[in-house]
Formats: C-alpha cells, structure tokens, sequence
C-alpha cells in the first residue's frame, strides 16, 4: 500500500475503504473486516454515517494492530463549535471503542468551523487526534482556514471522480501543503462509468477493469482514494491497482471526460446550505 506523508509527518495510506451508506451495522462490520484481511489499512467513517460502532467492532475483531490501521472520522455540521465539537469528538472515540483517531475532518464548510477548529487543534496537541482536516471545502474557505489555523488542515476531502476532476482546487491544496483525499472516486455509478467507451477501451489495454482505472487515474494525480463497497471481490479488484500506470496518453484521454461541474451534490446552493445546516445526526 502507497502511503502520502501529510503536512504534520504523519502518515496516511493512499487507498482505503470508505463505509457512506452502509447503514446495515452487521455488513458494515463485515466488510470492514474484509477489508482489513485482505490488506486495506485506511477506513473511513463520519458521525452522519451511524455505523462507528460498526467500524470500532471490526477493527477489534480483525486480528489487525489498531497501530497499523487509519481511521478518519468527521464532525457533522450539528455539532460545530468548540465545545460541541470537543463533545462530539470524545463521543466518536466512545462509539469507535478507541483511545484516539487518527484523522478528524469537519465535514462541511457551515456554521461555526471556527469554533470547531480550534477544538480540534486542542485535541490534536492532547494527541487523542493524530491529525486534523476538513471535508467539502471549496478553495476560498480553505485558503482563509489555513490563513488563520494554528494547526494547518492536514487534509481536504472533496468529491473527485474522472468526471469532477477539480483541477483549480488540487491546485490550491498542493500550494497550501493540504492532501487531497476523493469521495465518490467512481461519481457514485453516475455518468454511466461502467460503459464509458473511453474508460472501457483503456481497461481493455492495460488488462483491468473500469474501476481500477479510474482509481488509479485520481491516484496518479496524487490524491488518496476511498471507494466504498460491500462486496468482498470489489474489494479485491479496488485494492489491485498499484500494479500498472497509466501512461500520458491514457491521462490525457480521461481528463477530456471532465465536465467541471458536479451531478452529485452542489454544496454552494442556497437550498443544499439551508438543508446541511438543518440536517441533524442526534437529538
């Protein structure tokens, strides 16, 4: 596994599973417990996902040295400011069963983040956090974050696939030393992928699927990757990617397939702000 060292020396596994709709506790334990049998040692989790308990449960019962796994969680939009934050930290760690994580993003750019950043910093300094960041941010509130943070965001994770490839904004993020980290790598089945002639022709040369190339296309751009999944053979086949390059001809065809724009969730709205800062994950 290819590991990218973040901003504060720790380091951070470049593929990993990602479990946003896995809302079934028992499959979500078990295909985390795949995952970790067949090498993934990076998972990724939210507050808003209800299924740290799940994750918490499979990293003890895998066998595996929490040591040597990554766990991200993130704080919801509800739970922003700096004692709600600090609250909602210490209730992550309770559900997850574990004395520290080893990245906590904030998962929106709403509400108070300040509040909530400055909780985050404290608790990295305490070192029940081992790295800090934020999820969702466009480039000019990451930019002023990282004017004002005492602790830089070691991370942004952003929807990336090859159809959203977000080139201004990896741009921006290499500048500011912050790494970038995809969700919905496979546009969430949009666009239909599976059948894109230009994804299928380059599988077809290289031997691989139209999954792996598309993972290995955003991880050639220096970006971690988190597909989601609850098939233990999609595990295997998302995992088999370092293997093979993609050759300048083959980026090059993909970035055509950029549309500049996302079909999946346009955080900018004002009816998706209203809706994400009503949205509540607790009573």
């Amino acid at each position: 596994m290819n590991t990218v060292t973040l901003n504060n020396g720790v380091a951070m596994p470049m593929l990993g599973l990602g479990v946003y709709q896995i809302d079934d506790a028992s499959l979500c334990e078990q295909i985390v417990r795949d995952a970790l049998r067949a090498g993934y040692r990076l998972i990724d989790t939210a507050a808003a996902y209800g299924n740290e308990e799940a994750v918490g449960r499979a990293v003890k019962r895998s066998g595996v040295p929490r040591k040597d796994i990554f766990i991200t969680t993130k704080v919801w939009v509800q739970d922003f400011g700096y004692e709600k934050t600090k609250r909602a930290v210490a209730a992550s760690l309770e559900k997850l069963d574990m004395p520290y994580v080893d990245l906590v993003l904030l998962h929106q750019q709403l509400s108070d983040y300040y509040g909530s950043w400055r909780a985050l910093q404290e608790l990295c300094r305490q070192g029940s956090v081992r790295a800090i960041g934020v999820s969702n941010f466009y480039p000019d509130r990451l930019a002023d974050l990282c004017e004002n943070a005492d602790i830089l965001p070691a991370v942004n994770q952003i929807e990336c696939h090859p159809f959203y490839q977000r080139a201004y904004d990896l741009d921006v993020m290499k500048k500011l030393r912050v790494a970038p980290m995809a969700w919905g790598p496979f546009a969430e089945g949009g666009h239909d992928i599976w059948n894109n002639p230009v994804l299928k022709k380059i599988a077809a040369k290289h031997g691989k699927t139209v999954a792996q190339v598309a993972l290995r296309f955003t991880l050639q751009r220096g970006v971690i990757v988190i597909p989601k999944t609850v098939h233990k053979d999609r595990l295997i086949e998302n995992m088999a990617v370092w293997d093979f390059e993609l050759d300048g001809e083959d980026m090059s065809q993909i970035a055509a397939l950029d549309t500049g724009r996302t079909e999946i969730i346009d955080h900018l709205t004002v009816h998706m702000v209203q809706f994400l800062n009503r949205h509540k994950i607790h009573e």
